[in-house]
């Protein structure tokens, strides 16, 4: 495994533990690509590259050889304007007004381990032999550009990421129109396109058809990667299951606007791109500056969707996710919100830490509304001081009420905001996001923070270290609710107000780093209303997310796990929230709910005062039992068994990494009279072992457990659950 340069091919070879990726240096100086899929024996590889003349209508840069068009021969980082027509990756105006740029190969050096990129989320080595690293160096002599492609290989995880980063090297500024992190050519358009897309409290659906010719994409301009769309698509052979059938996953370890995209041409061949949402993103590159685009997480799997998910998740959990809670189990919780809403006292809080720990919850969660004058979204956001009227003896005081109770204290912030009824907007009006002489649009009530300008990050990381510094606090919420409109900086001149987004991205970046680094014993949790911002950029500055405001256990199934195909079971938080449902009005079984609720990070969101004697009793056997699971829920090896978006029933499983602990949680919908006997199947056990049922009286053999499987679903009744622990014998 490791990258494999053949001098006399000018031939580059990736090899992960189950992929290869080969391309080549043409004799034009061109990089053309040849292959991406399952691994194969490095060896002379050159023929994969078939030229021929294809079209009279496919021009040719090289007169002497008309079996060279760039609209016909896959190409490794497509750029426009010399006979490719197809979607390129990058796209720059130069001071002449041109567009045209021809980028020709001048070297390469391939590194041990994998070198950071500047100011952005990535994945990253803790040992420089678990990765290789290929730099492919390319210039545009008459543009006066050079352009750098970073492939790394990782050796255990089984993925490969790609960026790219540009230099003006010439006298003059040139505007970035796009810039994408990667794009492939992939010889042939018989795939299914697959995307995770929704909406607010209905996040990442599972979208799944065939290509066709044209474009097929998704893509969020709302400044955020955002409810609507993820930063992730796949390509999967037609017919491709959770065990087989080959699929390629394309992650952006971004969280601003973003596309993906796969372009089907006249050839019926497809290329697929990732980076950066070129939609109103320009960026002014002068003499001497360079631009980084955002990380690409390549995965190919030839064990279908679960076999590309198990890769996702052991990368994104172990070298996406930093910090001492990476490895570390995640604190059951409780939080005030759905319980008081932004009516409360210290009282009423410490009541709610005093209920949760004698139930052996561990932590208390202080919501929205305990700093300016909070008593609605209408305002304060941006005034991070305590709100004497509901706190008279101030946030410290609090911590210590609940703290004395044997609980550990949480607060929510959303830092990214400003209410025009705030302190803040009176003394600077100037540092939300806005256009000169238009309207400033409101969403919740709120403006956005000029996140791209520093004085306003300095202010934001003194407000919030200010408040962290005042207490106990072990637990962040940082959320964030609304999209960005009127995007403009009052700090950015007229040429580079389409630099706003991205540096918005940069500053946040920025931000979040400074705190994080400065709390390293504080567990950050990542929200956006919810689901909004889940993608690998947060989850490298904080190790989990909010899945979605929707709390409702039938509704959680799709939410959940739409998300595990891409995210780690440890990145979700997924919490038992009162009924009816407050936001479908739904009402569920407290089991059903706790089940639920138990395949990710636990918690709760309701008032637990109110709890009845029997609602106290199981409520404090779900945290006893999920102390028990914890491990094995959060650092475990997911598998998904039955798919809530094909039918009545959901099911997966967690394996610890041992094989010793399996833990299999079935849910069914709707009850139907006289139905079928359910039996279902488990995976990723050993068929040669045995197996105990924890709390049961049964050892059975995997092979049977596998292949046969177990009886399910005889219960009567709609939104049943059920829950089956085994202990490897």
């Amino acid at each position: 495994m490791g990258i494999f340069y053949t001098e006399e091919k000018r031939l580059f070879h990736l090899q992960t533990v189950e992929a290869s990726y080969v391309f080549q240096v043409m004799p034009t100086g061109h990089l053309t690509h040849l292959y991406y899929g399952k691994k194969l024996r490095h060896g002379d590889l050159s023929w994969l590259q078939v030229r021929q003349e294809r079209s009279s209508f496919s021009p040719n840069p090289v007169p002497e050889d008309r079996t060279i068009s760039f609209d016909t021969l896959p190409q490794e980082y497509p750029v426009y304007g010399t006979s490719d027509f197809r979607n390129p990756a990058l796209q720059l105006k130069q001071a002449n007004g041109s567009t045209v740029t021809e980028f020709l190969y001048t070297g390469h050096s391939i590194v041990r381990g994998k070198p950071q990129l500047e100011g952005l989320p990535q994945t990253y080595v803790e040992q420089e032999e678990e990765a290789d690293t290929l730099i492919i160096q390319l210039e545009d002599a008459i543009a006066g550009i050079k352009l750098e492609l970073s492939y790394t290989a990782y050796h255990q995880y089984n993925a490969i990421t790609r960026s790219a980063r540009i230099t003006n090297t010439g006298d003059a500024t040139s505007e970035i129109l796009r810039a994408l992190s990667a794009s492939i050519d992939f010889p042939h358009a018989d795939y299914e396109w697959l995307q995770l897309s929704g909406a607010w409290v209905r996040e990442r659906e599972i979208i799944r058809k065939p290509l066709t010719v044209g474009t097929q994409s998704v893509e969020s301009r709302r400044g955020s990667s955002s409810h609507q769309q993820n930063p992730f698509a796949a390509l999967l052979t037609p017919g491709a299951t959770e065990v087989s059938g080959e699929v390629f996953g394309f992650s952006l370890v971004y969280s601003g606007s973003f596309v993906a995209a796969a372009e089907v041409d006249q050839f019926k061949t497809t290329r697929m791109s990732l980076g950066i949402n070129p939609f109103e993103f320009g960026w002014q590159l002068t003499p001497g500056e360079s631009f980084q685009t955002p990380e690409v997480v390549m995965v190919y799997s030839d064990q279908g969707l679960g076999g590309m998910s198990r890769s996702y998740h052991a990368l994104y959990r172990e070298r996406l996710a930093r910090g001492k809670f990476r490895d570390q189990q995640r604190p059951i919780l409780v939080n005030n919100w759905e319980a008081t809403y932004f009516n409360f006292n210290a009282d009423k809080i410490e009541s709610i830490a005093a209920a949760g720990k004698e139930l052996g919850i561990e932590l208390f969660v202080l919501d929205d509304g305990w700093f300016g004058h909070r008593d609605s979204d209408n305002s304060s956001l941006g005034d991070w001081v305590v709100d004497k009227k509901k706190l008279p003896d101030g946030l410290d005081h609090l911590v210590k009420r609940v703290t004395d109770t044997g609980m550990q204290f949480g607060l929510w912030f959303e830092p990214e905001m400003i209410s025009p009824d705030s302190e803040l907007y009176k003394a600077h009006p100037d540092w939300c996001l806005h256009v000169p002489d238009r309207r400033r649009t409101e969403g919740r009530q709120q403006l956005v923070l000029d996140m791209s300008r520093k004085d306003v990050q300095d202010e934001i990381v003194r407000m919030i270290t200010d408040i962290l510094s005042s207490a106990p606090i072990t637990y962040v919420k940082w959320d964030m609710n609304r999209n960005m409109t009127e995007i403009g900086s009052a700090q950015l001149p007229a040429e580079r107000q389409k630099e706003t987004a991205h540096r918005y991205m940069l500053g946040l970046y920025d931000v979040m780093e400074r705190i994080t680094t400065a709390f390293p014993d504080i567990l950050f949790e990542s929200c956006s209303g919810g689901g909004g911002r889940f993608d690998p950029g947060m989850l490298y500055y904080m190790p989990q997310t909010w899945t979605s405001d929707n709390t409702d256990a039938v509704s959680r199934l799709r939410i959940q796990y739409g998300t595990s195909l891409v995210y780690p079971v440890s990145a979700m938080a997924s919490h038992i929230s009162a009924v009816p449902n407050h936001q479908v009005e739904r009402t569920t079984s407290l089991e059903t709910r706790g089940n639920v609720a138990m395949s990710g990070n636990f918690g709760y969101e309701l008032d637990l005062t109110k709890f009845t004697d029997e609602e106290k009793s199981v409520v404090a056997a779900q945290v006893e039992l999920y102390k028990e699971i914890r491990e094995l829920v959060q650092f475990g090896v997911f598998y998904r068994l039955l798919s809530p978006f094909e039918g009545n029933e959901t099911a997966w499983m967690f394996v610890s990494p041992d094989g010793v602990d399996v833990a299999v949680f079935y849910f069914r919908v709707l009850a139907e009279p006289n139905a079928p006997l359910a039996r279902l199947k488990l995976t990723g056990l050993d068929p040669d072992r045995d197996y105990a049922l924890v709390n049961g009286d049964g050892v059975y053999s995997g092979d049977a457990l596998m292949y046969a499987g177990i009886s399910v679903g005889s219960k009567k009744g709609d939104f049943h659950s059920e829950l089956h622990r085994f202990k490897r014998v």
